[in-house]
């Protein structure tokens, strides 16, 4: 039986996934970095808050890290087809992106308006984030 390839790579390399992903690592930090700050978090209890900004602060150095993975190997399939583990890790910041611009789109909290940025450009990524996460997942048959 032939061994599955991860297809998501060339999505991420050829078929300009790559800029997404980062985008969206990018908006991941500094989700993260700002979470304490987050509405959610401080509607919950105190001791969930802290240890939840403690795994946030605990996840940064790991997205620095898969940047850095990306921008060193962009240029070479081979390499890019070596972050094949790094998917779950994609997805999540794909959809952390994704679920605070229509967090900002649907309640213009101050928040996740701040956070997401210019929101022209951030509804215009939205069919993007939606097409990386359905491609980036993706292996042959």
């Amino acid at each position: 039986m032939a061994e599955k390839v991860w297809t998501g790579a060339i999505f991420l390399k050829d078929g300009g996934g790559y800029e997404i992903v980062l985008k969206s690592l990018t908006h991941y930090r500094k989700r993260l970095r700002t979470i304490a700050n987050s509405p959610e978090l401080k509607d919950s209890a105190a001791m969930f808050a802290s240890v939840l900004n403690q795994q946030a602060m605990k996840t940064v150095p790991k997205i620095d890290e898969v940047v850095k993975k990306i921008e060193n190997s962009i240029n070479d399939i081979q390499q890019v087809k070596a972050l094949s583990d790094e998917v779950p890790f994609f997805e999540k910041a794909l959809m952390c992106y994704e679920s605070d611009i229509q967090k900002a789109q649907d309640t213009g909290h101050e928040y996740f308006v701040k956070l997401v940025g210019d929101m022209v450009e951030a509804k215009n990524d939205l069919p993007i984030i939606k097409n990386a996460i359905a491609k980036i997942k993706e292996y042959s048959e």
